[in-house]
């Protein structure tokens, strides 16, 4: 069934036409025809800046914990639900499991001794570990281990389950394009064997031995990658590149963002660029009692407390958050963050996809615009 699309009728204003019985019978003609004046809509669909439809807001990684947990014990992992992944649904996007127009974030639970089934998807996706460990992602058929403050990729259309080799349950974030790819109509997904067939649990991945050695590159892979080759970010790696970054500034060397402000990217080694084509990934550490300049940009982001304490602030909003909050921040909407104690925090966006289209924009609160 067809549903006409509805007209908004213009009052009499300057610029708008005369509202007549000969108006009123054209637009039922638009509606008739599927079709919609510019001028009853050029407010909305081009307004002088980005109005966007999601909300800023923050979910209570405690509070997700437990809904994981009591979840843990009702709901299997298997063939027609395929993950045990809890989906943010952002309160401004009428009930879609979205954190953001374009970002999806989850929390996956796997209980003790338990496998997830394997299956592929041309959704990119990643994992970002709060806390645990335990449990192993096989992607194309190679164990990566999954352990507190790591950063590990699932690049699209790469066959992947996980298992859960320890006597407890374990708990982390998902990361996913799934709305993008959803809005553009170009997924596909497959499925792959019902249990993992590698439940080996090696220390390092066969990817990291290849490709996780600062600066270095194997030869016997020529050529650049669309998504990252490298399985796993490892925290100590992560963690020594934020401290280093501080100390530098306390010697006098330049390095950080802002005063007490530290920050790193991760990339791809194959071109220095953004570990997935869609999302972009990065790691804040902020020293106790410093803050950020308010900054706004266009595109959206989900960020995760990784340790510590602060408050965000949203436009007019204000939360304080602790270990694993997470917050997603809409387009163009002010964001500054606070430290009350040191504070690291994971952040995602849908930068690339803005900076491909030439449509991306950064507003720094002191800065020209």
């Amino acid at each position: 069934m067809t549903t006409s699309p509805v007209i908004l009728r213009a009052v009499d204003a300057p610029g708008h036409p005369t509202p007549s019985p000969e108006l009123e019978q054209l637009y039922r003609g638009f509606e008739r025809e599927l079709l919609v004046p510019l001028w009853t809509e050029i407010g909305d669909l081009m307004p002088t800046s980005p109005r966007p439809a999601a909300d800023a807001h923050v979910w209570r990684w405690q509070r997700l914990l437990e809904l994981a947990r009591e979840s843990g014990k009702l709901v299997p992992v298997g063939r027609g639900g395929e993950r045990r992944a809890i989906a943010l649904a952002n309160p401004g996007l009428g009930g879609a499991p979205y954190a953001t127009p374009t970002l999806w974030a989850a929390i996956q639970y796997l209980n003790p001794r338990e496998d997830a089934p394997v299956h592929r998807h041309t959704q990119h996706a990643f994992r970002f570990v709060v806390e645990g460990e335990g449990v192993w992602t096989v992607v194309d058929g190679d164990p990566v281990a999954m352990r507190r403050g790591d950063f590990l990729l699932t690049p699209g259309w790469r066959f992947h389950g996980h298992h859960n080799q320890s006597d407890t349950p374990m708990a982390w974030l998902d990361g996913l394009d799934i709305p993008f790819v959803h809005t553009t109509g170009s997924a596909f997904f497959e499925l792959g064997p019902d249990v993992v067939s590698d439940h080996s649990t090696p220390a390092r991945s066969r990817a990291e031995r290849l490709w996780a050695h600062p600066g270095l590159r194997p030869v016997s892979q020529p050529g650049p990658t669309v998504s990252s080759p490298i399985a796993a970010y490892r925290w100590e790696h992560t963690a020594a590149a934020l401290a280093d970054q501080l100390e530098l500034e306390v010697d006098g060397f330049p390095g950080v963002l802002e005063p007490g402000h530290a920050a790193v990217r991760f990339s791809n080694p194959t071109t220095g660029g953004d570990v997935l084509p869609t999302m972009r990934a990065e790691m804040h550490r902020l020293r106790a009692g410093t803050g950020t300049a308010t900054r706004r940009e266009v595109g959206s982001a989900v960020w995760q407390v990784f340790d510590g304490a602060g408050v965000v602030r949203l436009g007019e909003r204000e939360w304080q958050v602790d270990r694993g909050d997470l917050v997603a921040v809409p387009s163009w909407v002010p964001l500054t963050l606070t430290a009350r104690t040191e504070l690291d925090l994971f952040r995602f966006s849908d930068t690339p996809i803005f900076e491909r289209l030439h449509a991306d924009r950064v507003q720094i609160e002191g800065e020209p615009g």
